[in-house]
């Protein structure tokens, strides 16, 4: 069996929540608003952590450093 690397979780304000959701790899969230998709997945790699952003036809992926870096508005 595989090594489970990161759990994921989601909650809504409905009070529904799927906890502990193994991944060995990689976990992805979609959220559907009408006819737009905001997908946000996130890579445990050996060189380290992946962050992926894709807004409609807008994309990010970076590290989770970079994208630390751009949350506080330090990166464009």
């Amino acid at each position: 069996m595989a090594e489970i690397r990161m759990t994921t979780e989601t909650r809504t304000d409905y009070e529904c929540e799927a906890t502990g959701l193994p991944a060995e790899r990689w976990g992805e969230a979609v959220f559907k608003i009408g006819e737009e998709e905001l997908v946000i997945e996130v890579s445990v790699e050996k060189s380290g952590v992946i962050v992926g952003i894709m807004a409609g036809e807008v994309a990010w992926k970076g590290t989770l450093e970079g994208f630390k870096k751009l949350l506080k508005g330090e990166l464009k």
